[in-house]
C-alpha cells in the first residue's frame, strides 16, 4: 500500500497508537441504567401556502389528477380527504388550492436527491424480423419462477429440471435463440422501451399495440449515462435520453450492444391492443402526466401525495425547475431512498424529450391529511 503525505501522517498516528498501551474500558455496573437512544423528533410541518412555489402551481389541474387517483391510498386519513376531494364538482384555481391548504399540512423531508423523468414511448415495430428492426420483444419464458421468500421480497429464477438457479443477465439471454418473439424492434428502442416499462407499438399495417411488462429476470437496473460519459462517449451535460439513443442508433451493433449489456437487468413483455389509456402504475391506477412519481416502496407508500421542489438541472435543455403536486402511484428499480422521484411526464416523442433532460437537485415534501372535521 502506497501513502500520501496525509496518508503517512494517518500511520504515523496508527503505529504510535498501537505502541502506546491504554486503559481498557471501564465495565459498567449492571444496577446502573443504560441510555436510551431519543425517539426520533416528528419531521417539521408547515402550511402549504409557504412552499417554494405553491403559489404558481395549477391547482385545478392537481385537483382533477388528485380526484381520479386517490382511491390508491392506503392509509385512512388520506381515504377520508379522497372522499371530501370526489363529493365535490369540478373546482377552479382558487377553489382547488383553498382544498389543498384546508386538509394538508407539508412534512419536511431531510436531505436533498434526485429528481428524473419517464414517459411511455410509442416506436414502429415488426411482424417479421429484418436488418433495422432486428430485436426480439420476448415474452415471459416459461423457464422464469418468482417466488417471494419474505414480504415485499421477490426472487426470480430459472427452472432447470428440478432445481432453481439464478436467472441469466441481459447478455445471456440475447444471445439465447428466439424461441417466440410478440413484435420486433429496433435494438435501442426496445432498450428504451425496458427502462420505461411500458410504450405503444405501431405495426407495419398501422395496428397499434400495448406493451407492458410480463417480468424481469430479477437483476438491479445499472444506468448506462454515467459509464458513456465516463468513457468520453458523450459530453458531461449531454446525457439525455435523445442523446444516448442517438449514439446507440449510430453504433448499432456490437459496440451499441457492449454498452446496452452494462444494464443487466432485462424485461419481458405482453403485447394486447391500446386502449388509448395511460400507462397503469404499481398502484393499478392509469398514471395522470405531470402529477404522478415513482417512489422508493421502502420508503414511501403508494397514494401518498407530495410537493416537488427540484432546480439545478445538469442536463443541457432541460427546464430550469419543476415546482408541483404528484401522487406516488409508481415504483422504478432505479429509485431508491426517501427523497427520490421519477415523474411521469406522459406519452410520445414530445414527453421523452423531456423526460430525458429532467435531472434535477430534489426536495421533497410529503403532505400529511388534517386529521378531524374540516371546513366545507
Amino acid at each position: 500500500m502506497r501513502f500520501g503525505p496525509a496518508g503517512a501522517a494517518v500511520a504515523a498516528l496508527i503505529v504510535a497508537a498501537c505502541a502506546t498501551q491504554q486503559p481498557g474500558p471501564r465495565p459498567s455496573s449492571p444496577n446502573r441504567p443504560q441510555p436510551t437512544q431519543p425517539a426520533p423528533a416528528p419531521a417539521p410541518r408547515l402550511e402549504l401556502s409557504h412552499l417554494p412555489g405553491w403559489r404558481s402551481e395549477d391547482h385545478a389541474a392537481a385537483f382533477a389528477a388528485f380526484q381520479s387517483t386517490c382511491g390508491a391510498a392506503v392509509d385512512s386519513a388520506m381515504a377520508e380527504v379522497c372522499r371530501r376531494a370526489r363529493a365535490r364538482a369540478a373546482s377552479d384555481d382558487r377553489q382547488a388550492r383553498a382544498f389543498f391548504e384546508e386538509n394538508f399540512r407539508a412534512e419536511v423531508s431531510t436531505g436533498e436527491g434526485v429528481l428524473t423523468g419517464y414517459f411511455a414511448p410509442e416506436y414502429p415495430a415488426r411482424t417479421r424480423p429484418d436488418a433495422e428492426f432486428s430485436a426480439p420483444v420476448r415474452p415471459k419464458p416459461s423457464d422464469l419462477v418468482v417466488s417471494t421468500p419474505s414480504p415485499g421480497r421477490s426472487v426470480v429464477s430459472r427452472k432447470v429440471g428440478s432445481r432453481l438457479e439464478p436467472y441469466p443477465d441481459r447478455a445471456a439471454i440475447e444471445q439465447a435463440p428466439v424461441v417466440r418473439a410478440l413484435a420486433w424492434m429496433r435494438p435501442e428502442e426496445l432498450f428504451f422501451l425496458q427502462i420505461q416499462g411500458s410504450g405503444v407499438l405501431t405495426m407495419e399495417d398501422g395496428r397499434r399495440m400495448k406493451a407492458g411488462v410480463a417480468a424481469t429476470n430479477g437483476l438491479p437496473f445499472v444506468g448506462i449515462a454515467n459509464p458513456m460519459r465516463e468513457r468520453g462517449l458523450l459530453a458531461a451535460n449531454n446525457t439525455s435520453g435523445d442523446a444516448i439513443r442517438d449514439w446507440l442508433a449510430a453504433h448499432k451493433g456490437p459496440e451499441a450492444d457492449a454498452v446496452m449489456r452494462l444494464n443487466p437487468r432485462y424485461v419481458f413483455f405482453t403485447l394486447g391492443p391500446d386502449d388509448g389509456l395511460p400507462p397503469m402504475g404499481s398502484a393499478r391506477v392509469p398514471l395522470p402526466a405531470g402529477y404522478s412519481i415513482a417512489v422508493d416502496a421502502s420508503q414511501h407508500r403508494m397514494g401518498e401525495l407530495f410537493w416537488l421542489d427540484a432546480e439545478a438541472p445538469t442536463l443541457a435543455g432541460a427546464f430550469p425547475a419543476y415546482r408541483r403536486l404528484a401522487m406516488a402511484l409508481d415504483t422504478g428499480g432505479a429509485i431508491k431512498g426517501a427523497v427520490r422521484a421519477d415523474l411521469y411526464l406522459g406519452q410520445g416523442a414530445r414527453a421523452g424529450a423531456e423526460a430525458g433532460r429532467v435531472r434535477h437537485t430534489l426536495r421533497m415534501y410529503k403532505l400529511a391529511p388534517r386529521v378531524g372535521p374540516q371546513p366545507r
